[in-house]
């Protein structure tokens, strides 16, 4: 739910001083420390779900949250949840889709939610890791149905990584402002202010207050976040080191992105910048759709205008040849009509 970059940047105010005092002994205290704590991953070959959890071949209990049709579904969506969120994320999209016989299943991705090191990042090849577990198994409970992929902001960010490494196995990817950066649009300076931060002061905590970012217009979905104590207020400096590193190889990973995907943006998003967006189009192959949303802003899947995106959604997991609905298909760059502050 946070600035990115300006979260970062905070990092940076914060850690100036700190670092300038400890670059004599930086090199030192590197070479001989723990890196930065971050949760294991599974082999997923005895991944399986149980009850109201997807337990993962090293035994990690992530919850698993499910929205099924009355009726045999028609299509599945594997949806992964943002930064600092978590599977609760898709209620309002699940409960949409399920009107519509979509079978929708997300779960808390490893250190976020009800999971049992909240806040810690984990390795983000555990966090790819799970995907594949979760996709192989919604492909075994439900052959002969397409099974797709969605992934909102970090969500989509893990997605693209998967992606850089093999395409996974499933019938398409919906990538909902997914969030990528290039660590090379960073200064040198700040990315070793951000490596010592991650590596010498990783529990370093941060949060997003007075940055001024409004990540929807749905107030009172905002409200309910606040007051939610599974969504992450308060974020570690190693868990922004661990997220920059999955942007960083999701944006690489778009180069690899292959039809059937569609991607959506809002034009109103603060959170995703416009400049790194538009370079992630231009590595995008031509024939997979872009549908910028004039009123969409970061959390377009629970704005208060959310059902014209999940319609767009529900009507291309359908027919993937056929139109949006709401005809919000971009072409060229990507052109936000409300500049990051």
């Amino acid at each position: 739910m946070l600035r990115h970059s300006l979260l970062i940047r905070n990092i940076f105010r914060r850690l100036r001083v700190a670092a300038l005092l400890s670059l004599v002994a930086a090199a030192a205290v590197a070479a001989c420390a723990s890196p930065y704590q971050q949760i294991a991953g599974p082999d997923d070959g005895t991944a399986h779900f149980d009850g109201g959890m997807f337990v993962a071949a090293d035994g990690a209990r992530l919850p698993l949250r499910r929205w099924l049709p009355a009726a045999e579904p028609g299509a599945v969506i594997l949806a992964l949840h943002g930064f600092n969120d978590y599977s609760n994320a898709f209620d309002a999209p699940g409960r949409y889709w399920q009107s519509r016989g979509i079978a929708t299943f997300a779960y808390d991705q490893r250190g976020f939610g009800a999971t049992e090191q909240a806040g810690v990042w984990p390795r983000q090849s555990a966090l790819i890791a799970d995907m594949r577990a979760v996709l192989r198994i919604l492909r075994e409970t439900y052959p002969g149905l397409p099974v797709y992929l969605l992934g909102t902001s970090m969500g989509g960010a893990v997605m693209l990584s998967a992606v850089a490494e093999k395409a996974p196995n499933a019938d398409g990817v919906i990538l909902v402002a997914p969030a990528v950066w290039a660590r090379s649009t960073m200064s040198p300076f700040y990315r070793a202010l951000l490596w010592l931060g991650a590596h010498l002061f990783p529990t370093m905590e941060l949060t997003g207050k007075g940055l001024g970012v409004v990540a929807s217009d749905n107030r009172e979905m905002i409200l309910g976040l606040q007051r939610d104590p599974l969504v992450i207020k308060r974020t570690r400096i190693d868990a922004m080191w661990g997220l920059v590193n999955l942007m960083d190889s999701a944006l690489k990973g778009s180069d690899r992105l292959t039809p059937p995907a569609l991607v959506l943006f809002g034009a109103k998003d603060q959170l995703v910048e416009p400049g790194l967006a538009s370079e992630m189009v231009a590595r995008l192959p031509r024939d997979i759709p872009v549908a910028v949303y004039e009123n969409g802003w970061h959390m377009m899947l629970r704005d208060l205008g959310a059902e014209t995106v999940l319609r767009d959604i529900a009507v291309w997991v359908t027919d993937r040849n056929a139109e949006l609905p709401s005809g919000a298909v971009a072409a060229g760059n990507i052109k936000f009509s409300r500049p990051a502050p």
